[in-house]
């Protein structure tokens, strides 16, 4: 069986100055952490630095139909004739179902002509993510670093920096209203938008919204997803429906959530006038997204499936492979763990250069 696993993250511990209303928010992050289990991202406060111990997701879909086997590792073949050498150097057949069919990009869509190259995380933490983990010059100067490499590894697509900022963070206790969900205050995303504008960046809004909805949470964003260059991100692993707490199961949302979000970010081209809107869906199991099949496309937005999981370099191939490749909807994504993906001796964090042998090429980059 193999297992994959996703960093933690935790709302419990801040740096920096904070503004009076942040100021407010502190003891209930702090409480809503303290019961918080060891699965996934939400934690203990004594646990939030790391997480201990790996956590076995209960997907029985991987012994059921395992990942394909990886083709890039066959034996090198015997080198042909000078005369037939370069018939022979093709490249590699597409995987079922790509290129998908797609309506044709509006004009100012970032996708397929960019590779977007985003930090993740919360400016308030230190450990949900590389965004909030170092003060912002030296985090700027990493993310130049990341975006050379990639720029240097595929110099035929340009690259797109862009910050990825979590708004709405999954909680161990219900909380007011029992939605098992904290919502930032404005003042996070109007920071992280902020830098967007020093960086010439583009920013994601991210949602964990616990037994809260779509439906609740999108909504109140529309001050900023008015903006042409702030866009959207929702994780599956803490959609809990009515009933579940983030942490102790993953979740998962369905065709008909997804298609909701994407209906609003529409509307909010047409009514503003701006270029399409980009989705980003978190995934790493098979139950996380139910009838992918259903979910629609449309020109005034793109939608990226991003394979968000840690592990040894086999299993996050195999991983994408299994949920992302052989469950096209259009656009591919592949997350980076600074830490956990190099927390066992023989680990090691892939670089472009890995990363672009996955087929189909993953556009959206997101280091955490």
């Amino acid at each position: 069986m193999i297992h994959l696993f996703k960093s933690a993250s935790s709302a419990g511990l801040f740096s920096g100055k904070l503004s009076w209303s942040l100021y407010l928010l502190l003891p209930a992050l702090l409480f809503n952490s303290s019961c918080q289990t060891k699965q996934k991202p939400v934690l203990t406060p004594a646990e939030a630095s790391e997480v201990k111990k790996p956590i076995v997701l209960p997907d029985t879909a991987i012994k059921a139909a395992p990942p394909a086997t990886d083709t890039l590792a066959k034996a090198e073949p015997a080198k042909p004739a000078p005369e037939t050498a370069a018939k022979t150097e093709t490249v590699a057949k597409d995987p079922p179902g790509w290129p998908v069919k797609m309506p044709k990009a509006l004009p100012g869509a970032i996708l397929p002509e960019k590779r977007i190259i985003a930090f993740y995380g919360n400016p308030l933490s230190k450990r949900m993510g590389i965004l909030g983990e170092l003060e912002p010059e030296q985090m700027f100067a990493q993310l130049d670093k990341e975006v050379a490499a990639w720029e240097k590894a595929d110099p035929s697509t340009p690259v797109q920096p862009a910050f990825h900022v979590i708004v709405v963070t999954a909680q161990g206790q219900p909380g007011k209203g029992d939605k098992y969900r904290l919502r930032m205050s404005d003042h996070v995303a109007e920071k992280v938008i902020g830098w967007a504008e020093q960086k010439d960046a583009i920013v994601f809004l991210d949602l964990q919204i616990g037994r809260s909805t779509l439906q609740e949470e999108i909504p109140r964003l529309e001050p900023f997803l008015k903006l042409p260059n702030v866009h959207l991100g929702i994780d599956a692993e803490f959609a809990m429906k009515s009933n579940g707490v983030p942490g102790r199961r993953v979740g998962s949302y369905d065709a008909a959530d997804i298609n909701y979000a994407t209906s609003f970010l529409a509307s909010m081209v047409d009514k503003y006038q701006i270029p399409p809107k980009l989705l980003i869906v978190h995934r790493f199991t098979q139950r996380m997204i139910t009838n992918y099949k259903n979910i629609k496309l449309d020109p005034r937005y793109q939608i990226v499936m991003h394979m968000d999981g840690w592990g040894n370099q086999t299993l996050k191939k195999d991983t994408y492979r299994a949920y992302i490749q052989k469950e096209p909807v259009q656009y591919t994504g592949f997350k980076i763990f600074y830490k956990n993906d190099k927390r066992k001796p023989g680990w090691r964090i892939m670089a472009p250069e890995d990363v672009l042998k996955l087929n189909p090429k993953p556009l959206y980059i997101q280091y955490q």
